[in-house]
């Protein structure tokens, strides 16, 4: 009986190329015969388009996170108008932030599900129309239970793009070349919250609260355009293991042939009318397909799936991404990571509005030195990334693993809990906000520098299944953004900024071990997982 079972994606250019040749173009029945998902010929490949084709398509994703991003945190600045204008308190204005985090992170899973059945751009098309119609509402509001309904709905159509737009990248680059071109990326999301709160305090200032979101409302316009006349869906069947699933449930429904020798079903084993042919000769005639349309037999069959409820069922991924450890632990450390970041930048906002007497403009200004500290660690730490890969390829003879990737994340774990505690004492002691900024910028350069290593690694240890392992990481750091906001306040009014960010800078020292267990057993682990998903 035919059994697909999937490698690991070579990390050369030229290993791409030999796996093309030497395609078999054939199902057998030998369970050594393995299938570089990552590499299956496809019509189109996204990987052989121009460079002016590739870059066009990470501004256009990469514009698209800056908007989404926007969302999250432009609102900061003028926590205290809308609490006057809406005559709100500070609980239901921390409802506003975290209904956005929590359905942020959770509703990627949908999105993702979609885009592997239906592609990349219709998911693109219709959550940037929903991103329209909930900026055009929320900066109509005139309720404050309102405003934080329409928030979620703002978050529905945000998050596709922060989740599908990594997967997009696998789609385009190698996987050597996804270091670099994720530190790019990266930094489109840090750019957002970046200049979000300076962007929200100056429109604040000059024309009321409403202004942040009827801004969003004409980039959301421009971007629904942008992917409707000059995006190129980068998804491709051959390469999705929601399709692979699927087509191995048709083989394996049907009968194998048998024969005296090996038994080989080629192209030709299966009419049109999906019934078995039973002419010998016709089932051992070797395709003969042209090179510049070379397509295995384990793609072939592909137009006649029909995905069932199990196949599209979006939490089926999910938890098998989540059933291997080395996932688990780095969904968790990337997650903690994030609910730092959130929880820093709504309770710093607080500070200065209340310790320093600060307008939404000056506090926008000073939150954008946590954005440029991040924005710098994204784009340097990607880089090194690819650096650091190239280099212990070279010491191991070539060979590659997703794990040499958390290699790169240990320069920068070092510096983060110092910041952090330097951070926390600076604030409770009210110091001078020129310290206050240093130590933002160092946070935002040390905690990014790992997030696009851990970021990267989720895509590179699951190959075929990027987009929902995205997904996941959008699911992880949404939850734990909303348990960090939702407790922000009190904690701070309890602790002070002094005990809330040691504790935090003990959590961050936590999460550092955990990517150390995976750097140090995330191999072994992973191979277990595969192993166990074959056998299923």
């Amino acid at each position: 009986m035919a059994i697909l079972t999937v490698a690991e994606a070579p990390s050369a250019r030229s290993e791409h190329k030999m796996s093309c040749q030497k395609s078999d173009i054939k199902v057998s029945t030998d369970t050594n015969d393995t299938i570089d998902i990552e590499h299956a010929p496809v019509n189109d490949d996204p990987r052989q388009w121009s460079r002016t084709r590739k870059t066009m398509t990470l501004c256009i994703v990469s514009l698209a996170t800056v908007v989404s991003t926007l969302a999250s945190n432009i609102q900061n600045p003028s926590n205290l108008l809308i609490e006057e204008d809406l005559h709100a308190t500070s609980s239901q204005i921390s409802w506003t932030l975290a209904a956005f985090q929590l359905i942020q992170g959770n509703f990627p899973l949908l999105w993702s599900a979609a885009s592997e059945i239906k592609g990349r751009k219709p998911v693109y098309l219709v959550a940037s129309a929903i991103f329209v119609i909930g900026n055009a509402a929320l900066a109509l509001s005139k309720t404050i239970n309102m405003m934080i309904g329409m928030r979620a709905l703002q978050a529905v159509g945000s998050c596709a793009v922060i989740s599908i737009s990594a997967a997009t990248l696998a789609d385009i680059y190698e996987p050597h070349e996804r270091g670099t071109m994720m530190g790019i990326f990266y930094a489109a999301p840090l750019v957002g919250p970046a200049l979000g709160p300076i962007l929200g305090g100056s429109l604040s200032q000059a024309f009321g609260w409403r202004a942040s979101f009827y801004f969003l409302l004409i980039c959301g316009g421009i971007i629904f355009l942008s992917f409707l006349i000059l995006f190129k869906d980068t998804h491709r069947r051959e390469r999705s293991l929601t399709y692979r699933s699927a087509l191995r449930r048709l083989y394996t429904s049907r009968e194998p042939i048998q024969s005296s020798s090996k038994s080989i079903i080629t192209a030709h084993g299966f009419s049109k009318d999906q019934t078995l042919v039973k002419d010998t000769e016709k089932q051992l005639q070797r395709l003969d397909v042209p090179d510049d349309k070379l397509v295995v037999a384990s793609t072939l069959g592909l137009d006649e799936v029909r995905l069932s409820i199990k196949d599209i069922d979006p939490f089926r991924p999910y938890f098998r991404i989540l059933s291997r450890k080395n996932n688990v632990l780095i969904l968790t450390a990337n997650g903690l990571v994030f609910g730092f970041t959130s929880c820093l930048s709504y309770t710093c906002a607080r500070t200065l509005a209340n310790a320093y007497d600060y307008d939404a403009l000056s506090v926008g200004v000073v939150l954008l030195c946590l954005g440029i500290g991040s924005i710098t660690g994204s784009v340097i730490g990607g880089r090194w990334s690819d650096r650091v890969l190239a280099k212990m390829m070279g010491a191991n003879g070539g060979k590659w693993c997703a794990e040499i990737r958390l290699e790169s994340s240990l320069l920068g774990m070092p510096w983060l809990p110092p910041a952090v505690i330097g951070y926390a004492w600076v604030c409770e002691k009210h110091v001078n906000v020129a310290v206050i900024c240093v130590m933002l910028i160092l946070i935002g350069f040390s905690s990014t520098w790992m997030s696009t290593s851990l970021l990267a690694y989720l895509v590179d240890a699951n190959p075929g299944r990027s987009c929902t392992a995205v997904a996941t990481n959008s699911s992880f750091r949404g939850s734990l953004a909303f348990v960090s906001v939702i407790t922000a306040v009190p904690l701070q009014n309890t602790l002070g900024d002094g005990g809330l960010y040691t504790v935090w800078a003990g959590i961050l020292i936590v999460t550092q071990l955990l990517v150390i267990l995976v750097l140090r057993k995330g191999e072994s682990w992973r191979k277990e997982g595969e192993e166990r998903e074959l056998k299923c």
